[in-house]
């Protein structure tokens, strides 16, 4: 059975201590120019790890990603008419 997984945003100072993150969890992204990691780990350590790695002097800001608690399933949504009938051409 597969784990619940949370993104982590990790703001820092500088990029020198990117590379030591990857002990927390997988890096997925690093940005040169924004100075930020996105981090991957278990859900049920998100809080734990968050507290932790803002103890650290390189880390400006942590923040958890919102997209596990989001709802993607959108109600109300009306298919295009116009669209749907180039579909069903064949074409």
């Amino acid at each position: 059975m597969l784990s619940q997984r949370q993104g982590i945003i990790v703001w820092l100072h500088s990029l020198k201590q990117a590379k030591m993150l990857r002990r927390f969890g997988n890096v997925h992204y690093v940005s040169k120019r924004m100075k930020y990691v996105v981090l991957y780990c278990n859900q049920e350590d998100a809080k734990g790890l968050m507290e932790k790695i803002a103890s650290y002097p390189f880390v400006k800001k942590v923040e958890p990603s919102y997209k596990p608690f989001l709802k993607l399933e959108f109600e109300n949504s009306k298919p295009d008419k116009a669209k749907e009938y180039d579909y069903k051409m064949g074409i």
